[in-house]
């Protein structure tokens, strides 16, 4: 398989393999699995929020069924050349891996992907559907033009509610498991801190835990460190008005997540607002989630959404 893995890397060196190991509800694992039982599946488009499993299903249903799979990245690989010409001459030739199998392309972040490119996509799932298979992945499925989600099948990592505690256990025996195999020193309270503030994207929890985990040990010390990054602590600030402390705590959290944080940020806001001003904090913010796709500096970018936020809105 086409694939390079950073074996330093928490979230490539013990991404999963298979599908049984990967985590995801039950009635998505039982999706997953009948295709690999079936030997085939038809092009798939993967949506939901960032690190909730996509690209990982994407590797390990490909690895499990032995296929010939190139992985490329709508941020990186948009261009309509390199469609045409590099993943056209991939999907062109015959697997090596023989049997008859078909080769798949994954196209991860295919929401990045311009509307010049995507007409071009949806040409190239229909010409080469006899002899290559396409699994698209995508954080927002609407930024997909509708004849390409209407030429794939499309599963939602949308977890609900109750399914979320089974899934944060599976997840915190992995990351036990992880640390006994790095020889890392930890507390169970603290994983599951981690766990409770990023979850369901569990890339972001992999990476966070690496990151405290370099000096051999976490523990109770890095909690002041780990709940910096409590949103709840960010709303505080808009609700106070508090500038100074808004500023100081998207400096202090600039690896977050934005194309989510938008919508986290949403769902926080209306819970402390007054029901009078909803509509008006809905149009700010989807003015600056639109604004923060071509955004040279996501910062500053929140950071005006936040001061009109501020200054437009009656908290409760």
């Amino acid at each position: 398989m086409k694939y390079i893995d950073d074996d330093y890397l928490f979230v490539e060196k013990y991404r999963p393999r298979s599908i049984e190991e990967c985590i995801l509800p039950e009635r998505l694992k039982k999706t997953f699995k009948e295709f690999v039982k079936q030997g085939e599946f038809p092009s798939l488009l993967l949506a939901g929020g960032p690190g909730t499993g996509k690209t990982s299903v994407a590797k390990a249903m490909c690895h499990e069924m032995g296929l010939d799979a190139w992985m490329v990245n709508g941020t990186t690989h948009g261009n309509i050349d390199i469609l045409r010409n590099e993943i056209t001459q991939f999907a062109a030739t015959y697997s090596l891996m023989g049997g008859g199998k078909k080769k798949v392309l994954i196209y991860d972040e295919a929401d990045y992907l311009s509307w010049k490119t995507q007409p071009a996509l949806r040409g190239f799932i229909e010409d080469f559907s006899s002899n290559c298979t396409c699994i698209l992945t995508c954080n927002y499925k609407n930024k997909i033009m509708e004849p390409i989600r209407s030429r794939t099948t499309v599963i939602d990592f949308d977890y609900k509610k109750e399914e979320r505690p089974k899934m944060m256990g599976e997840l915190m025996s992995r990351i036990e498991e992880i640390l006994m195999k790095e020889g890392v020193q930890y507390q169970r309270s603290v994983i599951a801190e981690l766990i409770k503030i990023y979850f369901p994207d569990i890339r972001r929890v992999l990476n966070e835990l690496q990151r405290y985990s370099a000096s051999g040990v976490i523990d109770s010390s890095i909690l002041s460190l780990i709940n910096d990054t409590d949103i709840s602590k960010f709303i505080h600030f808009l609700a106070e008005k508090n500038f100074k402390g808004i500023r100081k705590w998207i400096w202090s959290n600039s690896s977050i997540d934005y194309n989510s944080f938008y919508t986290t940020l949403f769902d926080e806001m209306l819970k402390v607002l007054e029901p009078s001003s909803i509509p008006q904090m809905t149009l700010i913010i989807g003015d600056y989630q639109n604004r923060a796709v071509n955004s040279l500096n996501q910062q500053i970018n929140l950071l005006s959404c936040c001061v009109e936020l501020m200054s437009e809105n009656e908290f409760k």
